[in-house]
């Protein structure tokens, strides 16, 4: 929602504060494509069997714990062991710091490792932003619930096995969940986290050898025998300013209070020793105090915001430059920020794979095309003024590396468009969006057999509109959708696919700029989690009506 009608909502009142694309060696190719799980054995049947509770004519002082409608992790039926990685009272900025020592009893190879965050909270509080490094790398960005009077619970769960090389060994753990307690803001914000380990070796192709981090923040050497290269970037407008919202920035000639000079285009781009090497859509992510409507997000927070998914970038065409032995400057920036203007948190890590057959892996980068950044925003003046924009790029990079099993080969293709068209009036009473992304990515590779290509088509989705009517009663209705479909093929035969939508909708109105027990909220919101593909199927929804889970169904 717009700053101006945020912070004078906030100041007039305190808000309450929670696979199926299978493993064939074409799915194989690139690991970039999002990791999909497969619906556990009990999906044909409710997640409870009680009965559906009555919703009261309005909130309360309490309601259900935060939920998502995402899939549960499966977990392999083997022995496991369990660590505390971190266990924290967060009540300003101050990190928890501890030492992370692998399980024993486990071995130091394992087929699965789970990363789970327990939290509660209750009285007054802010969404608060978070992160956890082990060892320096992010294993997990996320963020919390605002919380009732009465307190709630919540979890998050996360697969960490990519980060097996890093939990291996003995590190530093430091985590920060930022916020501020006082006579207003009461909620003090309680996490544990704990990571199980579950025996057996993972999927060499899912897990890399290496994960590295940037020294001094932009410096990379990879090992010299690097076949293949992954970098993750967890990319994040945050922090209180307009980036929170920046898919609502409008130029300095249109009359709003969130300014950027080229409007709402974002673009995360990589660079390697200053060229471009990677392009990529952020995603819209809402808080769960967005949009000046915390009572749309209670229960049901929108996609990604418990856990932020990183933006993957495919480097391997740049290994061969990158074997050299000599340290590379890699810089992640976000197109379209104001010069000069903070607001995006953009921590990378960089996957490695090695080849175990060479010491020395050499290559060289033989194509790379940079398309024109297209970026137009046009304002149109009038009792409703509009901002149209439109936004574009492609980047196609190529490159082989020579292996202990022979040349490969491969190519990455990427192209990004943007669509949005943002309506608002005088005094932004009413403020309206309807905005899509969209994150095309073909990754080819050519060597040890048929060549084998992996395509992902992204598409993000946000379309709201909020109004401040008669005595202050304010509504926001808001649709988001997070949806992606991955085909994979070898020598052009598809050998798995995968589509995946998952979808939030909600409608909450209450009375600003009065006491708690004054607002008179009510509100509907629900989400709806679709995964199809050729491993089988996951189809979850929920509904809650006034903080009062009154759906929560699996249909296949």
């Amino acid at each position: 929602m717009t700053r101006r009608l945020l912070v004078s909502l906030l100041a007039g009142a305190t808000l309450a504060a929670g696979t199926l694309l299978g493993t064939t060696p074409a799915a194989q190719a690139a690991p970039a494509a999002p990791t999909l799980r497969a619906a556990p054995a009990a999906a044909t049947t409710a997640p409870t069997a009680a009965p559906t509770p009555e919703a009261p004519a309005e909130f309360g002082t309490d309601w259900h714990d935060p939920l998502t409608a995402t899939p549960p992790i499966t977990r392999p039926d083997v022995k496991s062991c369990q660590v505390t990685l971190a266990e924290a009272q967060f009540r300003d900025f101050t990190p928890y710091r501890g030492r992370y020592t692998p399980p024993d009893g486990c071995g130091d190879d394992w087929s699965k490792v789970v990363l789970r965050l327990d939290g509660n909270v209750k009285g007054r509080q802010y969404d608060r932003l978070g992160y956890l490094h082990l060892g320096g790398v992010e294993i997990l960005r996320t963020s919390t619930p605002q919380p009732s009077p009465d307190g709630i619970e919540w979890s998050v769960e996360k697969d960490v096995t990519r980060y097996r090389d890093t939990l291996r060994g003995a590190h530093d753990v430091e985590m920060l969940i930022g916020n501020v307690v006082d006579e207003t803001y009461t909620g003090i914000i309680d996490v544990k986290v704990t990571l199980t380990f579950y025996e057996g070796a993972a999927a060499r192709q899912a897990t890399p050898d290496r994960v590295l981090t940037l020294t001094g923040g932009t410096s990379l050497t990879t090992p010299r025998n690097s076949e293949r290269i992954v970098a993750e970037v967890y990319a994040t407008g945050s922090g209180g300013g307009c980036e929170e919202y920046w898919y609502l920035t409008v130029p300095a000639a249109a009359p709003y209070s969130c300014k950027a000079d080229t409007g709402p285009y974002r673009e995360v781009q990589l660079r390697i020793d200053g060229r471009l090497a990677g392009i990529a859509a952020p995603f819209p992510t809402v808080w769960t105090g967005g949009w000046s409507n915390p009572f749309l997000w209670y229960v049901v927070p929108g996609p990604r915001a418990f856990d932020v998914k990183p933006v993957e970038y495919d480097l391997t065409p740049f290994a061969g430059l990158l074997n050299d032995g000599r340290a590379h400057r890699v810089e992640v920036s976000v197109a379209g920020v104001p010069e000069g203007q903070s607001g995006w948190s953009t921590p990378v890590n960089v996957l490695v794979w090695q080849d175990s057959g060479s010491d020395r892996v050499t290559g060289a980068l033989t194509g790379h095309k940079v398309g024109d950044l297209a970026n137009s925003s046009t304002y149109e003046p009038g009792s409703e003024h509009r901002l149209n924009t439109e936004g574009a790029h492609r980047l196609s990079v190529s490159g082989y590396v020579n292996t202990s099993h022979g040349r490969v080969s491969t190519t990455v293709s990427r192209s990004l468009t943007n669509t949005s068209v943002h309506r608002w009036t005088d005094g932004e009473s009413t403020d309206a969006l309807d905005a899509t992304w969209t994150d095309s990515e073909s990754v080819t590779v050519d060597g040890r057999g048929p060549a084998r290509t992996t395509r992902t088509h992204r598409t993000y989705a946000m379309d709201g509109t909020t109004t401040l009517g008669a005595g202050d009663r304010l509504r926001t209705v808001l649709t988001l959708a997070d949806r992606a479909t991955v085909t994979a093929s070898r020598d052009g035969r598809t050998t798995g696919w995968s589509r995946l939508d998952d979808t939030y909708t909600g409608d909450a109105t209450y009375t600003a700029n009065v006491p708690r027990d004054q607002r008179h909220a009510v509100g509907t919101t629900s989400e709806r989690y679709r995964l199809y593909g050729s491993a089988g199927c996951y189809d979850r929804a929920l509904t809650t009506v006034q903080g009062v889970v009154t759906e929560n169904r699996l249909r296949c």
